[in-house]
């Protein structure tokens, strides 16, 4: 399960199309629906909010937002909220985003090279957005991270 902490403008189709598919997992984990992925470390920091299946449906309308802008179809109706009215955030750290952006930048190289060329080539990895549910704070990787490599 990837939850991609790095603004979904970043994603190629596939990453996009996949966070769509593991968010939509997570939101299943947070309202107990399935036995499986309840540990999973990425929802870690979804639990430690105080309404955990208001951010997880918040993230996942900020990843049918991109996915409009591009012209997909991603069906919100399956999302258990409408996206949070408030200022809501979670915090992540810039060590993260760097962490994630990298990750994202290999992975897409090697499989869409243009996207990787357009899009990520030439980002400066401190410089990375985040998505719109997080708010960048200083900061080494996230504990929950399995760092690869």
């Amino acid at each position: 399960m990837r939850l991609w902490s790095v603004h979904p403008c970043l994603l190629d189709r596939r990453a996009l199309v996949a966070c769509w598919r593991e968010g939509l997992l997570a939101q299943k984990v947070l309202l107990g629906q399935t036995k499986g992925y309840t540990k999973h470390p990425q929802l870690r920091r979804f639990r430690a909010t105080s309404d955990p299946v208001l951010f997880a449906a918040t993230y996942l309308h900020g990843i049918a937002d991109e996915a409009d802008r591009r012209g997909y179809s991603f069906d919100r109706t399956r999302l258990a909220r409408e996206p949070g009215a408030g200022p809501l955030s979670i915090t992540v750290t810039t060590g993260q985003l760097r962490y994630e952006f990298e990750f994202l930048r290999e992975k897409v190289l090697e499989r869409d090279p243009e996207w990787a060329r357009t899009t990520l080539v030439g980002t400066d990895p401190d410089d990375v957005a985040p998505h719109p549910l997080f708010v960048r704070i200083p900061g080494d990787v996230a504990g929950w991270e399995h760092v690869k490599g």
